[in-house]
């Protein structure tokens, strides 16, 4: 690729006859005009931390002259399109009404979801923020055509307040008061709520669809979403490069992988699965892409046939050369408006087909039952061999976790002597950690936008600092930084909470208690079968103990170099019945936070393993390994053995990390990893 991208943009464009040549001079894959229409998609695809990966579409191997017109070319053509004006949100809500009213709706759904009923989404997909101003990673707006309600869960009941008006919204709690509930007691008889089937899984649809029954009215699925017709400027679907993923870093080749789970599916009678959610598709294809946001998704659907041949429906011009070689004979590529049909085949066929219940669509579901198919609604057939890792995965992020954590401590180094002085800022800090990052071997991405929380932002679980809102670190005080790296061996994530200056007695209790929870789930040894929900118990314990809690998860599942957050596996109050598994990564991040004034989060990595010790039984062992503020800690509060546990880890820290450190930072890693 270019070895200076900077001095590329530079370039003024030559023309198109001028780029034509040079295209023609290097065998490029396409034409210009193939290469305006693909603008729009490489523009709504996240830049990265390598924009000008998409010229790896257009030719193998350009040199910096044919990627400068490159990149001068779509300047160029950018800059031509006019500018959309985005309506406040007051006015998007009387568009969304009036468009209701044009399809005989009184109401309509919006999930914060895609096709896929991903976390992370691409920007033609953030329907929820555009007719709400709300950003957070999960919700729900019902709007009817006098009112509207918007849900959050635990996460975001601070920030929900802070972007979204009250007199255009009320606000409700995505779990306890969810907007079944909501349709049931405000839809009126004979009304019709409306739901685009291709954002919601058939569950989802089903509670909608009795609720609605309840209230008297009708749960009806749009053929065009209402959202979509009035968001003028919508961003294309996202166009970003496929790659291979290295079976030095997968640990098994494709083809194996498909031929194991085929056997499963004729085994059980199956035909076909189909697999809609990316990270499934990525997996089992051994492929990464850059669709959404600081997760290496290619989007797309597939069904694996029980010959272990499969259907790739993805746009093929993502596709590079040497995706498609890796790919092989085995895989037939088609375009995504070719989806229906298949599916259309499948139900001919009377086939017997398994889809995912987490990520499969009402729409998906739909066009398979009406056309014949016999449909079985579980877990996908990726889910469990992609959750629990192989060796190769497993040693991956190991490595991934020891580099990853030089990194945290030449920031943590930095911070304790930059936060002190006053005026650093919470964007400039994570920035810092982000350029400490970006040096590491097999770096890609960060793994979500770090949350870079100063004192009373602390308390709000998935802060996200902007320049107009971001508040200075002030000195006597707790600052959290919850931050993760994309490696091609692995997935990181990472929270520490350090108090700068001098914490204040009840900081230092709180802290001292999270610590405690994340020792006793860290240290836990349990029987095989045990699901994450029977240890959350373990990490609240000495927070319930003083009267405290959090309202989130214990734990998630993590992806190697995939998605940060991974099901099927979690530690959390709400029950889950997949048990804990060797290979399996989960976070282990108790918390609390004080609204208004302070938030503490401690967070590691843990793999699940075979005990040592005894045998048949299972425990964790930490991948994570960064220092924990030891002046943030209440001695007393800490029993021998969480002390011996914490000065254990701590060497061990030290152990690994000091190699990759030297002068200054080697001596506050001494320092901050002393045994107390």
């Amino acid at each position: 690729m270019v070895t200076s991208p900077d001095s590329a943009c530079r370039e003024t464009y030559q023309g198109d006859e001028a780029l034509a040549g040079l295209l023609k001079k290097h065998q490029a894959h396409l034409s210009v005009n193939a290469l305006t229409e693909l603008l729009p998609g490489i523009g709504a695809a996240p830049a990265g931390e390598r924009p000008e990966a998409w010229v790896d579409l257009v030719a193998e191997n350009p040199s910096p002259a044919l990627v400068a017109q490159l990149q001068a070319f779509r300047r160029e053509k950018e800059s031509r399109e006019n500018e959309t004006r985005t309506p406040p949100v007051a006015a998007r809500l009387t568009l969304l009404r009036e468009a209701l009213k044009r399809q005989g709706l009184q109401g309509f759904i919006i999930g914060r979801a895609d096709d896929h009923q991903g976390e992370y989404v691409p920007k033609n997909a953030e329907r929820l923020a555009y007719v709400s101003g709300f950003t957070g990673s999960a919700g729900m707006a019902v709007v009817l055509l006098e009112k509207a309600a918007i849900f959050v869960d635990g996460r975001y009941t601070i920030q929900v307040k802070d972007q979204v008006d009250p007199s255009l919204y009320i606000y409700r709690h995505l779990v306890t008061e969810p907007a079944d509930s909501y349709i049931a007691t405000e839809a009126k008889p004979g009304q019709k709520i409306g739901f685009d089937p291709r954002l919601f899984t058939p569950d989802q649809a089903g509670r909608f669809r009795a609720a609605a029954k309840r209230a008297g009215a009708e749960l009806v699925a749009v053929a065009r979403n209402p959202v979509d017709e009035i968001w003028a400027g919508r961003p294309a679907d996202p166009i970003s490069p496929v790659l291979p993923h290295d079976i030095k870093f997968a640990g098994e080749g494709s083809a194996e992988k498909r031929r194991r789970l085929a056997a499963k599916l004729k085994a059980e009678g199956k035909a076909a699965a189909i697999i809609s959610g990316p990270d499934s598709l990525c997996w089992l294809l051994n492929i990464r892409g850059a669709d959404v946001p600081r997760t290496p998704f290619a989007l797309g659907f597939a069904v694996l046939h029980d010959d272990a041949r499969v259907d790739l429906y993805m746009d093929r011009r993502k596709l590079t050369p040497a995706a498609l070689t890796h790919l092989g004979n085995e895989v037939a590529v088609a375009s995504p408006d070719a989806f229906e049909g298949g599916l259309a085949t499948l139900g001919a066929a009377k086939a017997h087909v398994t889809i995912d219940a987490a990520t499969a669509s009402e729409w998906v579901y739909d066009k398979l039952t009406i056309s014949g198919a016999k449909v079985n609604v579980g877990e996908c057939i990726c889910a469990l061999p992609k959750a629990a890792k192989n060796a190769v995965e497993v040693q991956g992020s190991r490595n991934a976790h020891i580099r990853d954590g030089a990194s945290v401590a030449r920031y943590l180094a930095w911070l304790s002597g930059r936060a002190p002085k006053g005026g650093l800022k919470e964007i400039e800090a994570s920035d810092q950690l982000a350029a400490f990052r970006h040096g590491n071997d097999y770096f890609r991405n960060l793994s979500f936008d770090s949350i870079s929380a100063a004192g009373p932002n602390g308390a709000i679980c998935h802060y996200h600092a902007m320049p107009e809102t971001q508040r200075e670190i002030p000195v006597n005080s707790l600052y959290l930084i919850d931050s993760g790296g994309q490696y091609l061996d692995g997935t990181t994530d990472i929270t520490r909470t350090v108090a700068v200056g001098t914490p204040s007695q009840e900081m230092k209790e709180c802290f001292t208690r999270v610590l405690k929870g994340h020792i006793a789930l860290g240290t836990a040894r349990f029987p095989r079968g045990t699901t994450g929900s029977a240890l959350d118990a373990l990490a609240r314990r000495p927070l319930w103990d003083a009267g405290l809690d959090y309202d989130h998860g214990t734990g998630h599942g993590v992806g190697s170099y995939l998605s940060v957050h991974e099901g099927p596996q979690r530690i959390s109050k709400v029950p889950n019945r997949t048990p804990l598994e060797p290979g399996m990564i989960v976070s282990n991040e108790p918390g609390y936070y004080k609204e208004g004034e302070f938030g503490i989060r401690i967070e590691n990595l843990v793999v699940v393993q075979e005990s040592k010790d005894h045998p048949g039984w299972l425990e964790f062992e930490t991948l994570t390994l960064a220092p924990i503020d030891l002046n943030a800690i209440e001695k007393k509060l800490l029993t021998p053995e969480e002390t011996a546990w914490l000065n254990a880890y701590h060497a061990r820290v030290r152990e690994a990390l000091a190699p990759q450190l030297s002068g200054s930072d080697l001596s506050w890693l001494e320092q901050a990893t002393r045994a107390i």
